[in-house]
């Protein structure tokens, strides 16, 4: 019987995430749609909703991967920076021809200046950061006060048929589905990553210590999915550069 895979620890999770990333980011579009039965995209739709992102706002998307959510908030006329950390999907988002700016840098350590965003958004990304109060911080430092911060990750349902049956699909089926068509470690590593995240009110708690207020979470099919939304609180410097002519 193998071995399972196990979750890197904090020394290693960022070579051996971003690698990963690196690795899928050919089908990473395919699969996320596969696996999420075609969903993810309204999810990210609702995400752009609910951080009321709008025409002249600047939008930095955390773990931006190919580019899905960048492009939804591209479309309203924000101005749009997407981050990872991982060379190759940011290959693919540039492919796409989205108009966005790409930048590669870690999520922790963001080559923003202080209250320049309106917003701050994350698709699926949350879980896979080395230190989330960090990236949290970081999402407060660079977003001015009133700015939205808007997270899309997994979540478990609550009712217990549902989370029976989430489990076999998430822990079973998407594993077996990552493995024909990807590459198996990383889609192994999907629903073990789970772990990483914190429950709903720890969660809560580090939002709010990080400088946010007006926290809200969203449930999304039955509970397989959350999005979490937070208010960048008053009090910090509300100092906004003017637009740079040049890319970032």
């Amino acid at each position: 019987m193998k071995e399972r895979p196990v979750l890197p620890d904090a020394a290693d999770k960022a070579a051996v995430v971003r690698a990963m990333f690196d690795r899928i980011a050919p089908r990473y579009d395919v699969l996320n749609r596969l696996i999420s039965l075609w969903l993810d995209q309204g999810w990210r739709r609702r995400a752009v909703r609910a951080a009321g992102i709008g025409a002249g706002d600047r939008v930095i998307d955390l773990g931006c991967g190919t580019g899905d959510l960048s492009a939804l908030a591209a479309r309203t006329g924000a101005w749009v920076v997407g981050v990872d950390f991982a060379g190759q999907m940011l290959a693919g988002a540039r492919r796409r021809g989205i108009r966005a700016d790409w930048v590669q840098s870690d999520a922790g350590r963001l080559p923003f200046p202080s209250a320049w965003a309106d917003a701050v958004v994350s698709g699926f990304a949350l879980r896979n950061f080395v230190s989330i109060p960090t990236v949290l911080a970081e999402s407060a430092r660079v977003l001015q006060a009133g700015g939205r911060l808007v997270l899309i990750e997994v979540d478990t349902p609550t009712n217990g048929l549902l989370r029976r049956a989430h489990a076999v699909y998430f822990n079973r089926i998407v594993p077996q589905l990552g493995a024909l068509l990807s590459d198996a470690a990383a889609y192994a590593y999907l629903p073990r990553s789970v772990s990483y995240l914190p429950d709903s009110r720890e969660l809560q708690r580090l939002i709010e210590s990080a400088g946010f207020e007006r926290v809200s979470k969203q449930r999304l099919c039955g509970g397989a999915a959350q999005i979490v939304r937070a208010v960048r609180a008053e009090g910090s410097a509300d100092h906004r550069p003017q637009h740079s002519t040049q890319k970032m």
